[in-house]
């Protein structure tokens, strides 16, 4: 039998290979989710190949490690079933049921899909913070804190424009 985590993996796959796209907010511009996902080497794409994939403000977070403001983000509202992806290459990073409100203005989860973000020490403002990023393509989707709800006690504080939503087809 088949359980709600392992269709919801597969529907995001399939909608990937099939190249079918995602709503997101902001600026038209062919992402990564209307592009086939196959045979691309994503940790090896140009600088001008990811500004031809992503929005500008995509790209400033994605792959410059940008912020953006909090409460800008459609996505810190997000209540519907499904699955949260790479908003550069439709990686799944976390469940739905991952989601809390943490009243930062940002998309918060307690934890994330196994094996979907690596983490590294992010000493850029004057603090140790760790942050971390897709780890299929690299791109930068926020930085972890110690100030979550159990069960792990973690805050991955996501910038909604890094993320892309899919929702359960119910």
């Amino acid at each position: 039998m088949i359980n709600r985590r392992y269709f919801a993996l597969g529907s995001v796959a399939a909608l990937s290979v099939a190249g079918i796209s995602c709503a997101k907010a902001g600026p038209a511009k062919e992402t990564a989710m209307t592009q086939p996902k196959t045979d691309i080497n994503w940790k090896n794409l140009s600088e001008s190949e990811w500004k031809d994939r992503l929005t500008d403000m995509e790209f400033h977070v994605l792959r410059k490690e940008g912020t953006e403001r909090a409460g800008s983000s459609p996505l810190d509202n997000e209540k519907r079933k499904g699955v949260f992806v790479c908003a550069g290459c439709a990686l799944p990073l976390f469940h739905s049921e991952m989601k809390f409100d943490s009243g930062t203005g940002w998309p918060s989860f307690f934890t994330v899909i196994d094996g979907a973000v690596g983490e590294k020490v992010d000493n850029k403002l004057w603090m140790k913070r760790t942050e971390y990023h897709c780890s299929r393509c690299g791109g930068h989707q926020g930085h972890v804190f110690p100030d979550g709800p159990r069960p792990t006690g973690l805050r991955y504080c996501n910038n909604g424009i890094a993320l892309d939503f899919v929702p359960d087809e119910a």
